[in-house]
C-alpha cells in the first residue's frame, strides 16, 4: 500500500497515460515502471487540464 494518498483519480491518471503513450507500460508493469520524465509530463498535463477547467 502506498504511503501517500493520490491527488489524481486513477481514471485521470490512466487517461493522461493513454494520451502520452505510456499506458502500455502501466498496464503491463505498473506505475512503478513509468519513468520520472513521463511522470513529470503527466503532472504537466494534469496542471494544464486543471487550468483549463478553472478558466472556463
Amino acid at each position: 500500500m502506498s504511503r501517500h494518498k493520490s491527488t489524481m483519480s486513477e481514471a485521470l491518471k490512466e487517461e493522461i497515460a493513454k494520451e502520452l503513450g505510456v499506458y502500455n507500460t502501466v498496464s503491463s508493469e505498473g506505475w512503478g515502471a513509468v519513468t520520472s520524465r513521463d511522470c513529470g509530463n503527466m503532472v504537466k498535463k494534469a496542471i494544464e487540464i486543471a487550468e483549463r477547467s478553472v478558466n472556463q
